[in-house]
C-alpha cells in the first residue's frame, strides 16, 4: 500500500509560482507513474501531468496543453516524491490539485490521462490563484 500527501498550495496572485510536492510512504515509488490532476467546483477531475518510467533512469513527462510550457512535473526517487512546479499561475489554474500513483508504467495517453489508471491517490491541495 501507497500512502501520497500533498502540500505546498496555497493563495498566490496572478503571475506568482508555487510548487506542490507528492510524499510517498509505504513503498518506493520509482518504478511507479506518478500523476497530478486538478479539480475545480463543479467540473471533472482533469489530468494536468504525468511523469513516466521508461527503465533505468529513464523518465517522460507528459502535460495538458493549458498547462504545458508553464508547470514541470519532477521526482526526486531518494526522497520518494514527486513534484509540480508551477509558474506564471492564471485564476483559471485555481483548483484542488490531487498527485495520484500508478503500479504499471502507463505508456499510453489514454493511460496517464485517465484517473482510473491510478491506484492511490492523495487528499488534495488548494490552490487558488487570485488578485
Amino acid at each position: 500500500q501507497v500512502q501520497l500527501v500533498e502540500s505546498g498550495g496555497g493563495l498566490v496572485q496572478p503571475g506568482a509560482s508555487l510548487r506542490l510536492s507528492c510524499a510517498a510512504s509505504g513503498r518506493t515509488i520509482s518504478s511507479y507513474a506518478m500523476g497530478w490532476f486538478r479539480q475545480a467546483p463543479g467540473k471533472e477531475r482533469e489530468f494536468v501531468a504525468a511523469i513516466t518510467w521508461r527503465g533505468s533512469n529513464t523518465y517522460y513527462t507528459y502535460y495538458a496543453d493549458s498547462v504545458k510550457g508553464r508547470f514541470t512535473i519532477s521526482r526526486d526517487n531518494a526522497k520518494n516524491t514527486a513534484y509540480l512546479q508551477m509558474n506564471s499561475l492564471k485564476p483559471e489554474d485555481t483548483a484542488v490539485y490531487y498527485c495520484a500513483a500508478a503500479r504499471d508504467p502507463l505508456y499510453a495517453s489514454t493511460d496517464y490521462r485517465s484517473p482510473p489508471s491510478y491506484d492511490y491517490w492523495g487528499q488534495g491541495t488548494q490552490v487558488t490563484v487570485s488578485s
